[in-house]
């Protein structure tokens, strides 16, 4: 077990560099008596660990020091492995590739038990893509026109910082001159792109700092829905919108119908279509403003098609 909080801490260093010790030991979970003890074992190893002190000091390991592929084991190669697969699958870019094929030739083949096939992610435009991953690494700029929830379209021009995935859809996180600050776009939703011949006018924290910050000031607006569903609708309400069950309906419990309760982003429109694609088998008991805004739709429809 000493062992492998040894490498463990090791590893988690020269990942975050200087760390006090306190975070070390809440970290994993010791006293601070035995991270002393192990910042005194890892010197006895030979790994240059360097103990600075005062208010902002800490523990961290001496930049000259570089882990060789001896300290990985089978079982770390073979995590390896599948995310880059997964990250292949997911964009066919050919440095990835280039990646898998020097960790294949260094690792023995596994029988992995967890696989990741996102090529479902290759089906967006991949042009837009490879294009965006090619003006970051050049520090160009880039122009599209940009579709919002809103539905207003806007010719925007960006400094483009990373290319992500989440929320179920590419976007691009960027630095916007016109708003001196970041802000995501997603893919889907451009169109016209082009890289222009206008550098970066600033250097860029890492994407994930960036990120960390966006997400604390997000302003989107969540709503908490509280539904009635038949049995034919609880499984699709907990796959596509990821909804709770809460108990059987109080009110009649022999019609088998299920309280759930799901959280929606207020202006998107993804989940207003999936309930209505669910028709009679859900009913929205709150919010009121979530009822008035499905009975509105259901009636255009209907003028529509009647």
């Amino acid at each position: 077990m000493k062992i492998e909080r040894l490498y463990a801490i090791t590893i988690y260093l020269l990942n975050h560099g200087r760390t006090p010790a306190s975070e070390l030991a809440a970290h994993f979970e010791v006293s601070l008596r035995t991270i002393q003890r192990d910042m005194e074992s890892l010197c006895l190893s030979g790994i240059p660990v360097i103990s600075i002190a005062g208010p902002t000091g800490g523990y961290e390991i001496a930049e000259r020091f570089r882990l060789d592929h001896q300290f990985a084991t089978s079982d770390d190669y073979a995590c390896i492995l599948t995310a880059l697969q997964g990250l292949v699958s997911a964009t066919g870019g050919q440095t990835a590739r280039r990646t898998l094929e020097k960790i294949a030739s260094v690792s023995r083949p596994a029988d992995n038990c967890l696989l990741l096939d996102f090529s479902v992610l290759r089906e967006g435009d991949t042009v837009a893509l490879q294009a965006l991953q090619s003006a970051i690494a050049g520090k160009r700029m880039v122009s599209f026109t940009y579709t919002n929830n809103n539905n207003e379209t806007r010719t925007h021009s960006v400094e483009p910082v990373a290319v992500l995935y989440r929320w179920y859809a590419w976007y691009l996180l960027a630095y916007s001159r016109v708003k001196r600050d970041y802000r995501t776009y997603k893919l889907v939703r451009m169109s016209s792109l082009e890289i222009t011949d206008t550098p970066f006018t600033k250097e860029h924290e890492p994407a994930e700092l960036i990120l960390q910050k966006n997400d604390a000031a997000d302003s989107r607006i969540y709503l908490d829905v509280l539904v009635k569903c038949r049995p034919a609708a609880v499984s699709r309400i907990k796959e596509y919108l990821n909804g709770t069950i809460l108990r059987e309906n109080p009110e009649d419990p022999s019609d088998g119908s299920i309280l759930m309760e799901l959280t929606v982003v207020e202006n998107e429109q993804l989940w207003l279509g999936t309930l209505l694609s669910l028709g009679d088998n859900v009913e929205v008991l709150a919010p009121e403003k979530v009822r008035r805004q499905l009975l509105e739709a259901a009636e255009k429809i209907v003028s529509l098609y009647g």
